[in-house]
Order: C-alpha cells, then sequence, then structure tokens
C-alpha cells in the first residue's frame, strides 16, 4: 500500500477548519472546489499548519493517526480535526504558506514574508475580515494597528487572533463620481451605496472615530482575487503574519496557468 505523507491544513475560507490529509496542498484545493462531495462553489483558502503543531485543544494526534489510506490504496483526503475555534487555537508561528484556490481548482502557494511597510496615517483604508470574523469595515488604522485593535481592544467586535485582507477600492473616485448625485453606485457587491458613504463621511469629519462597521457579511465569495491589495494578515495582539500577493509581473509569468482563471 502506498506510504502518502500526511499534511495539517487549516482552511480559512470559506469556513475555518483544521484537516489532516494525505493530499499535497495542489490536490487538496482541487479536491475541495472540483471533486468533493462536499463541493463548495467558489474560492477557497487555507493554509499549511506545521505537521509537528499540537496544542491540547486539538486531538491532533488521534486524527492524524486515523488518516490513513482508503482500503482500495487511495490517500485519506480529509479527516476533520476541529471545526470551532480553530485560528484562535493555532499559534501564528506554526502557519507555514498560505494557498489561494480558484473556483476551477487552481492554486497559488504564497510564502510569509517580513511585514515591513509602514503606511500613510490616517488614510482610509476597507478591510474585509476573513476568519473568524466576516465583517467589512472601513478603518483609518493601519494594517498593524487594526490587527492589533481587533484582537486586543474591542471585545465587542474582536477575536482572538484574526485573518483579514484589504480591499483594493478608490474611495475618493467613489466619492467623486456620486457627487451631486441622488441615486449612488458603488463596484463594490452587495454593499449599500449610501451606508458606505455615510461611513467615509464619519471617519473623514471625525478624527477620534477610527473604525466604522460597512457590512456584517463578506464580499470575499463574490469579488475577484485581483481587487485584494497586498495581501492577507494574520494577527494575534502584537504578532502579525503577512503573505503577500505576488507581483502582477509575477503572476503572469510564473503562475499565468492560476492568474488566467481568476475572474
Amino acid at each position: 500500500m502506498a506510504d502518502y505523507e500526511k499534511h495539517l491544513y487549516m482552511i480559512v475560507f470559506p469556513i475555518n477548519a483544521l484537516v489532516a490529509s494525505q493530499l499535497d496542498p495542489v490536490k487538496f484545493g482541487e479536491h475541495y472546489t472540483m471533486s468533493s462531495a462536499k463541493h463548495f462553489s467558489g474560492k477557497v483558502i487555507f493554509a499549511e499548519i506545521d505537521i509537528s503543531y499540537r496544542n491540547d485543544y486539538f486531538e491532533s494526534e488521534r486524527y492524524l493517526s486515523l488518516t490513513v489510506p482508503h482500503e482500495d490504496g487511495s490517500p485519506k483526503r480529509t479527516k476533520f480535526i476541529s471545526s470551532y475555534k480553530v485560528l484562535e487555537n493555532v499559534s501564528l508561528t506554526a502557519i507555514n504558506k498560505l494557498f489561494l484556490v480558484t473556483p476551477n481548482g487552481k492554486v497559488l502557494p504564497i510564502d510569509p514574508i517580513e511585514y515591513t511597510a509602514y503606511n500613510e496615517p490616517g488614510l482610509i483604508r476597507i478591510y474585509q475580515e476573513i476568519c473568524p470574523l466576516e465583517t467589512l469595515v472601513a478603518s483609518t488604522k493601519d494594517q498593524r494597528e487594526f490587527g492589533r485593535f481587533i484582537t486586543t481592544q474591542t471585545k465587542s467586535k474582536g477575536a482572538p487572533s484574526i485573518c483579514f485582507t484589504q480591499i483594493d477600492f478608490n474611495i475618493q473616485k467613489f466619492l467623486d463620481d456620486n457627487r451631486n448625485k441622488e441615486l449612488f453606485h458603488i463596484d463594490l457587491p452587495g454593499i449599500n451605496p449610501y451606508r458606505f458613504f455615510d461611513c467615509v463621511m464619519e471617519l473623514k469629519n471625525n478624527p477620534g472615530k477610527l473604525t466604522k462597521t460597512i457590512s456584517l457579511g463578506t464580499i470575499l465569495k463574490d469579488i475577484s482575487y485581483k481587487f485584494l491589495r497586498h495581501g492577507f494578515w494574520f494577527a494575534k495582539a502584537d504578532e502579525l503574519k503577512f503573505f503577500s500577493m505576488p507581483s502582477i509581473q509575477d503572476l503572469e509569468n510564473k503562475y499565468f496557468n492560476w492568474w488566467k482563471f481568476v475572474r
């Protein structure tokens, strides 16, 4: 019988779960988007976790021991370890790599890099929380401050750990395009343009206000990977782990087989 390597994967979108598998990352991504009986119609984002990582919250040893080939010799595709409070019980240091999967099963690997950027203070940014929250937020906080705020400074709208991304959206163009119009339009799926306008104006006119909730639901399922700015952040208090989206040049040259399917 074949001896397959075992993996630990943490799905962060569309659910948060820790899964053992004998599939490599490419086959795992294909399985969840194309070949699973529990097929999810849309993108999937998951991370590979250090196979040696252990936390008493998870029964990792038990489920890894059950992750064995089927009687016909085919690999065990998934063995769920946990589907609740996963991210908050995974150390950020154990997250080795992030994978972005298109709806047709193409997988893009992203390695972590040190986040060294320091951004313009007071600039309004649009953050999409991915896991465990799904709130769309406008904020004048930069990525470090936002991650620290969500995980340590707000119990009403926070979580012990957070995965989030930034939406590449031109706020000034939105304001200019809708100036003096009775009917507002916004190029963000499912977002009320009047609510968006009110959130932005409150942040602009009230320096003491640092975050505003735009929507309680995610737009990640409807928006293209092309409209995610910079990449993905995992935050836990003062810890920050960053996975940068490849440059357009790299996407077109190194990862074209993934990029050509991104819509």
